[in-house]
């Protein structure tokens, strides 16, 4: 429908205003959208929250931006320079993967030197790994750039996809697939991890997840200057700029339906915002019981979806030392553990905390000094452990105890006195995931990423039976990640601004 100059514009709301909600509500707001952004916390971000202390900058969540090319295209759609909003500084080496029993591998975007490094573990696997670069290009082409912001509302589109999917073994596990390529088995670690970041067991997950490692190697991997929240108040400034309403605190109490629309969204203060259109960004579990809990449909669908799998929960301890990072550390360090299929196995399955774990540390002010007052060094450190369901654990009492276990392994092993010089430290528990993002078994990605739950198997861009009803966000296709929920936003939205051209405004 072209909208005239005395027709009001549809509207639509999005509820949440994590990196998905946020990129949708830019491009329906740049497409003929007048779009309300509602948020329950009091900072936009959702997962990307930030938390600030004595000083201290803490990113929340998401620290990796491997595809800025997606941000930008955000930008330019809205005919504006992403360089006028925020600035990304590349990060090198993109991670250090370290271990007790083997040196350390820099995972930098440089041919040589990774093939130098593969070199003095087993050289055999100099000519593996180039195979593997290759396989992992492909899936990248077929199932990031031709499908990952293609919604799969029906089975046809998995149908069309599926020779593609079957010629790249998509059946595989990730670990199954990088062990086809290289026998070195720390290095299958380094070529196996990824998945790990958007929620995935590598021994899992489906194949086609490799593809991240071949987009790192594309477009490199960056870090916002001011920290990834400094990303979302670009976002947050360029979606004001082109018109559109962000309202924080703002909980949503309900999506109302009516005749099969839905026509309205509830908020717990009582207000009532009428609404042509609805997406939601929130858990999607969450979404469909409880904000959609006194319809039939929000029911039946939080039923299906409670029976599905869903990724681990993370455990994350936030700190600021009163020193700069130790001498020679990088900006990403993965810290594996003494076992690595047996703890990933235990993280996914098992119905109690294991005694070891493997870590994720993050030490922005490598790249960024200025998240910390001078001479400072603000920090997190991550732990995946299991989700509620599977180990429902006691987080408030257990929770001290793994936080003083962790922080005794980093300064034994990477940071020397880091008590002495500790300043803050807060903590974020399977609990805190639940409780403040309303995710569903305090999982930390949503649905586990394997074959038979992504794409069309996927909770689709669009709600099957109310089709003014979107999702967006790691619960639907692609996924989780940054570059994930980036391309649902963009998927969500084709499906948002093509309706504009078939129903009127319910002004």
């Amino acid at each position: 429908m072209s909208q005239t100059s005395d027709t009001a514009p549809p509207r639509a709301v999005v509820i949440g205003a994590g990196f998905g909600g946020l990129a949708l509500a830019i491009r329906l707001q740049a497409g003929g959208y007048q779009t309300t952004l509602l948020e329950k916390r009091d900072k936009p971000g959702g997962r990307a929250y930030v938390y600030e202390d004595q000083g201290f900058v803490f990113d929340a969540g998401p620290t990796v931006i491997t595809d800025p090319s997606a941000l930008e295209e955000l930008f330019t759609l809205a005919g504006r320079s992403m360089a006028d909003y925020v600035d990304l500084l590349p990060v090198a080496p993109f991670y250090r993967l370290c271990w007790e029993d083997a040196a350390p591998f820099d995972y930098v975007n440089d041919q040589a030197e990774l093939e130098r490094q593969i070199a003095e573990r087993h050289p055999p696997d100099v000519a593996g790994y180039r195979r593997f670069l290759e396989y992992s290009q492909a899936v990248f082409k077929e199932g990031y750039i031709k499908l990952g912001a293609v919604p799969f509302l029906s089975f046809r589109d998995m149908v069309r996809a599926g020779p593609q999917l079957a010629r790249l073994q998509a059946w595989r596990s990730v670990y199954g697939m990088v062990s086809r390529f290289v026998e070195d088995e720390h290095l299958r670690q380094v070529l196996s991890f990824h998945s790990l970041l958007v929620g995935g067991n590598p021994f899992a997950t489906s194949s086609i997840y490799t593809l991240i490692h071949a987009l790192e190697r594309e477009w490199g991997v960056w870090f916002p200057r001011g920290g990834t929240g400094a990303l979302v108040q670009g976002m947050v400034r360029l979606f004001e700029d082109l018109g559109g309403t962000l309202e924080l605190n703002a909980a949503v109490q309900n999506i109302d339906l009516a005749e099969g629309k839905a026509r309205s969204v509830t908020l717990l203060d009582g207000r009532r915002l009428a609404a042509d259109a609805v997406a939601s960004n929130a858990d999607v579990v969450h979404t469909y019981a409880t904000l959609m809990g006194q319809s039939s449909r929000g029911q039946s669908e939080a039923r299906r979806l409670t029976g599905k799998r869903f990724s681990m929960s993370l455990f994350v301890i936030y700190f600021g030392l009163d020193r700069p990072p130790p001498d020679g550390m990088a900006h990403h360090t993965v810290c594996f553990g003494p076992r690595y299929r047996e703890l990933i196995e235990e993280i996914f399955a098992a119905d109690e905390l294991a005694d070891d774990f493997s870590l994720y540390l993050h030490a922005p002010c490598v790249t960024d000094p200025s998240l910390a007052p001078p001479g400072g060094s603000a920090h997190y450190v991550l732990a995946p452990v299991p989700h509620l369901g599977n180990a429902p654990i006691d987080w408030d009492r257990e929770g001290p105890r793994y936080r003083d276990r962790i922080l005794d392994y980093l300064e034994a092993h990477y940071i020397p006195g880091l008590r002495a010089h500790l300043v803050t430290c807060r903590t974020f528990t399977p609990h805190d995931f639940r409780d403040e993002l309303n995710a569903h078994l305090g999982s930390a990605f949503s649905l586990e990423p394997i074959l038979t739950q992504s794409a069309w198997f996927r909770p689709h861009n669009r709600d099957a039976e109310v089709d003014n009803l979107y999702l967006v966000g790691a619960g639907t296709h692609p996924g989780a990640g940054v570059p994930g929920v980036i391309g649902s936003a963009k998927a969500t939205a084709g499906l948002m601004l093509e309706s504009l051209t078939r129903e009127p405004s319910a002004s």
